[in-house]
């Protein structure tokens, strides 16, 4: 582990504790070297001596641009198409086939990243259902880094998110665009919008509920009591009978008696029996 001078170790607490405030991102004491090695980054990318000037800037000057990129460093993950398919495959076979006559399909992907979540599950949906469905769907993607919904939007991709992508599937719905890049096809963005949102941030500002939400690979970034905030709250913004998806290695089970967990990875809100 790095040593740091004692203003240093100041500064670099006072930003997990930033984190943790404003962002429910929580790194533990195992992952103190990951967070050193992402806040460094932002340090050098503004020019900045240490970590105390960066938590001056974040805390003292509330400096905008400052704060996004350390919670765009903080909350940045590695995510790819078709990533844990087994939860995938559940969805496909137990939950597309209950919304296949639904006047409207509402799908919510929450901390997603680059977006390849929300163009999976509508690539599954056309494939699965029929593209005219995508005419009366809504996937939503939301994420607390300006960057990656920016990127979400563009739907670009470079080769290696889509190393589990199906070769047909990769020449239906994704179009070469410069070298090792591809595009999603119109088609399928057209079906997809992304929003910039934090987690933390309550109430949630979702006027019709959805009937699956898909919260995978973040959980784990929050501490315990903010996990039973978090799920409650999406339990608020989903049908009775809805659908929670997560990491196969993030458990609702004792977060919230709302969620009935079915398996590894996937539970379904309590409500009227079906």
């Amino acid at each position: 582990m790095t040593v740091m001078r004692t203003s240093e170790q100041d500064g670099f607490q006072t930003i997990k504790r930033w984190l943790e405030d404003r962002c429910a991102i929580h790194y533990p004491d195992h992952k103190r070297n990951l967070l050193q090695q992402r806040l460094a980054r932002v340090q050098r990318s503004f020019g900045m001596p240490d970590f105390a000037k960066l938590a001056y800037e974040i805390m003292q000057a509330q400096n905008h641009e400052v704060q996004l990129a350390v919670m765009h460093a903080a909350s940045t993950n590695h995510t790819y198409f078709y990533r844990e398919k087994d939860v995938l495959e559940h969805f496909l076979g137990n939950v597309l086939p209950q919304l296949a006559q639904r006047n409207e399909i509402r799908l919510w992907s929450a901390a997603c990243s680059s977006g390849d979540e929300v163009y999976t599950l509508a690539i599954m949906i056309a494939e699965t259902l029929g593209m005219d469905t995508l005419r009366r769907t809504t996937i939503l993607g939301t994420d607390i880094s300006a960057p990656v919904i920016e990127l979400a939007e563009k739907g670009v991709y470079p080769a290696r998110h889509l190393e589990q992508v199906p070769a047909h599937i990769k020449s239906k719905y994704m179009q070469p665009v410069g070298i090792g890049h591809f595009q999603i096809v119109p088609e399928i963005r057209q079906a997809c919008t992304f929003r910039r949102m934090n987690l933390k941030t309550t109430p949630f500002p979702f006027r019709k509920p959805f009937q699956a939400v898909f919260c995978r690979n973040v959980l784990y970034y929050f501490t315990h009591q903010d996990q039973i905030e978090v799920v409650e709250t999406i339990a608020d913004h989903v049908e009775d009978n809805g659908w929670l998806f997560t990491s196969v290695t993030e458990s609702v089970r004792d977060l919230s008696p709302r969620w009935r967990q079915i398996i590894s990875g996937v539970s379904r809100k309590r409500g009227v029996a079906t």
